[in-house]
């Protein structure tokens, strides 16, 4: 790809060039190469835009989601960021199986075991008959974390410090 077509704005914030002067594409993709030379595959694991910053590490939504749909008690699962008390956390909004009873407690633990602090779900699980997606099956992020906010999150980030 060279650039925009008349859009000289658009493609000097889409390509970057390093000190050799390699072009660069950022595609907004968060991604890591197994190994570098022939053969090294690429892997896209998640989109930068949904990454939660949780004191100053950043968790991908979708490996919280990956592990969480090894469950057999969960059908479908979405994690997003809130803020509560000004730091950013992950939050998930699960489906649960037919018939399944767990509760957000016994997810959390088991979740608890198996990453690091920072991607434990300190803000909290919460279960749902479905999962907001767009026709093209992607997740509609931006409905849960106003759901998230009006649940459980702060509703003003900036002073909820001050008080």
């Amino acid at each position: 790809m060279r650039g925009y077509w008349r859009n000289p704005k658009a493609t000097a914030e889409t390509f970057a060039v390093d000190a050799d002067g390699t072009r660069w594409l950022r595609t907004g993709d968060v991604a890591y190469v197994d190994s570098y030379g022939p053969g090294g595959l690429f892997f896209i694991v998640d989109r930068i835009k949904e990454l939660i910053k949780v004191k100053g590490n950043q968790v991908a939504p979708a490996e919280l989601e990956a592990l969480l749909l090894e469950r057999t008690d969960v059908a479908d699962v979405a994690v997003v960021g809130v803020t509560i008390e000004g730091e950013e956390m992950p939050r998930a909004y699960i489906v649960r199986t037919p018939g399944s009873e767990t509760s957000g407690e016994e997810i959390a633990t088991w979740l608890e075991k198996k990453v690091s602090r920072h991607k434990r779900l300190r803000g909290g699980v919460a279960f749902t008959d479905v999962i907001p997606k767009n026709p093209s099956g992607k997740i509609l992020r931006k409905i849960l974390r106003e759901k998230a906010k009006q649940e459980v999150g702060d509703r003003d980030p900036a002073t909820s410090k001050l008080s």
